[in-house]
C-alpha cells in the first residue's frame, strides 16, 4: 500500500493523456495560443500501461482519464483498451464532444461512469465561456451516455458574475432524468485570473438550492469529494466539491500522474515526481513514487487555507489546469 504521513492509503490514480483540448475555456487553459507539449514528451501508450500496472501493483484500485481533453488523443482508444484489461475500476473525465466516436471502445473497457464537463445550460454562454460552438453536441453526447445505460456525473464549475444564475436550473435537470450534477468551486491555477469575488461557495450554492428545493443531505462515502444532495421525486441528485471552501484532504487517496510523466501527489503540490523519464532508463520507480506520496503536505498542498482572501496567486506555484488533468 502507498500510505502518506498522515496514515492515508492512496488507491487512486488519475491520469492525464494530453494537456491538448479542443475548447478554451479560461479557468483551465491560460490563453488561446496555448503551446501544448510535443508527443514525443508525453507517455506513449504502452509506457501508460506499464507504469499503471506499476501502480496497480502496489494497490490502486481505481484509474481516471482526464487532460485537457483525454479523448482529442489519436491513440485515446488504445489506451483506454489496455487500461479497461487490468482489472481496476476504470473512469473517464472528458468535455463530452468526442464521446460518440468512442462509445462502444468505453463500455468493451468496463467504464460505467462518466464525468462531464458542461458550465452552463445556455448555449450563447457556453460559447463565451469555451470559445468554440460545440453545446449541442455535448448535450447530444451526454443523452447518448445515458441512454448507454452510464453513470453520468455533470461537472460545473461554478462562478459569480456567470453561471450562478444557473445552479436552479442544473438542479431542475436532476427531477426527470438520472443526471448527478457537480458544482465544483473555482479553484486558482497558473494563469486562470482567479480572484476571491468570483468563487461560488458550497455555503452559497447549497443556500441557493434551498431556496428552491427541498434539499436533503446524502451520506457521504469514504474519500468522496463531493458533499451530495438529493431533491426528493428527483430521478437525480446534485453535489458540490467544496475544495475552496471546505476541503475533503483529510482521508484524501487521490495520486495524479501528469501527461509527460510527472507524478503530483495533490492537485495544489508545489513539487512534481518524473517518473517518465527514469522509467525510459529502465529504473525502478516504486521508490520514486513513495517518496512522493511520503512528501505530501496535510492538505492543499501546504500553500494556502480556506481564508480566501489571503491567497496571493501570484506567489502560488503550480501548473495550470489543462497541463494538470484535473
Amino acid at each position: 500500500m502507498i500510505v502518506d504521513g498522515f496514515n492515508r492509503v492512496h488507491d487512486y490514480l488519475r491520469i492525464s493523456l494530453t494537456d491538448n483540448c479542443n475548447l478554451r475555456c479560461f479557468y483551465c487553459m491560460p490563453e488561446e495560443e496555448y503551446e501544448f507539449t510535443p508527443a514525443s514528451k508525453l507517455m506513449q501508450a504502452e509506457e501508460i500501461e506499464t507504469i499503471a500496472k506499476i501502480f496497480v501493483a502496489n494497490g490502486v484500485n481505481k484509474i481516471r482519464l482526464t487532460g485537457g481533453e483525454p479523448l482529442v488523443r489519436k491513440d485515446a482508444a488504445d489506451i483506454i483498451r489496455r487500461l479497461g484489461a487490468l482489472g481496476v475500476r476504470l473512469t473517464l473525465t472528458t468535455n463530452g464532444t468526442r464521446l460518440h466516436d468512442f462509445m462502444d471502445v468505453i463500455k468493451a473497457a468496463g467504464i460505467t461512469s462518466l464525468n462531464i464537463s458542461l458550465d452552463t445550460l445556455d448555449k450563447d454562454r457556453f460559447m463565451l465561456m469555451t470559445r468554440r460552438d460545440q453545446y449541442d453536441r455535448v448535450r447530444s453526447n451526454i443523452a447518448l451516455a445515458i441512454r448507454e445505460g452510464l453513470h453520468v456525473k455533470v461537472n460545473v464549475v461554478a462562478m459569480k458574475g456567470l453561471n450562478d444564475g444557473e445552479i436552479v436550473d442544473f438542479i431542475r435537470w436532476t427531477k426527470d432524468e438520472p443526471i448527478h450534477v457537480r458544482f465544483i468551486e473555482f479553484m486558482p491555477f497558473s494563469g486562470n485570473k482567479w480572484n476571491s469575488d468570483r468563487v461560488m461557495t458550497w455555503q452559497q450554492i447549497l443556500e441557493v438550492a434551498t431556496n428552491a428545493f427541498d434539499v436533503l443531505p446524502l451520506e457521504r462515502e469514504k474519500h468522496e469529494t463531493a458533499k451530495k444532495y438529493i431533491i426528493p421525486g428527483h430521478l437525480g441528485t446534485f453535489a458540490v466539491i467544496s475544495t475552496m471552501s471546505a476541503p475533503f484532504c483529510s482521508d484524501c487517496n487521490r495520486m495524479r500522474l501528469t501527461a509527460d510523466g510527472k507524478m503530483k501527489n495533490c492537485l495544489f503540490s508545489t513539487t512534481e515526481t518524473d517518473l517518465l523519464t527514469p522509467h525510459r532508463q529502465g529504473m525502478d520507480i516504486v521508490p520514486l513514487i513513495y517518496q512522493s506520496i511520503r512528501d505530501k503536505q496535510k492538505a492543499l498542498g501546504g500553500q494556502f487555507t480556506t481564508d480566501m482572501e489571503k491567497i496571493e496567486t501570484s506567489k502560488l506555484e503550480n501548473r495550470s489546469m489543462i497541463t494538470i488533468g484535473g
